[in-house]
């Protein structure tokens, strides 16, 4: 029965966090790799089948790979972070938020904006371009070119 509960609350959550994750996507003050990141987390412990159904989707699993590989955040990534973050703040200013809020605002969204702007970029995925097998030369090295 506590499995039960345990498993339950972990696929809900995974759930919630990928709701709100796609939710992210067209909307620009909601972040979408972190609750996609914590989607992950939480289908991985309660649902190998969900885990590795949400790593390996074409659109959704991209950022997640990205973090799991190289922790790494990509670029468009990182500008949609900080234009919400900035947007987020300038609106708390707009609706006339008080000091001690905008101060605490503005220590969280700095050490968020370091974290996330501290993180590589993920590599180039390069086409193949060597070929297959070594080449003449590399597979036999004691031919050598005569002079």
């Amino acid at each position: 029965m506590k499995q039960h509960i345990h498993r339950t609350f972990w696929i809900t959550s995974g759930f919630i966090a990928l709701g709100l994750g796609v939710l992210g996507i067209p909307l620009p003050l909601l972040p979408t790799t972190p609750f996609l990141l914590l989607a992950a987390f939480c289908f991985s412990q309660s649902s190998e089948t969900l885990h590795n159904w949400l790593v390996e989707h074409p659109r959704l699993g991209s950022p997640i790979k990205d973090w799991q590989r190289h922790g790494a955040i990509s670029k468009r990534a990182k500008v949609a972070a900080g234009l919400a973050m900035i947007a987020a703040f300038a609106i708390s200013v707009i609706f006339g938020a008080p000091v001690y809020a905008l101060g605490l605002q503005l220590v969280v969204l700095s050490l968020t904006s370091l974290f996330i702007f501290t993180r590589p970029l993920p590599p180039e995925i390069l086409p193949e371009i060597l070929p297959a097998e070594p080449l003449e030369a590399e597979a036999n090295p004691t031919n050598t070119d005569p002079k």
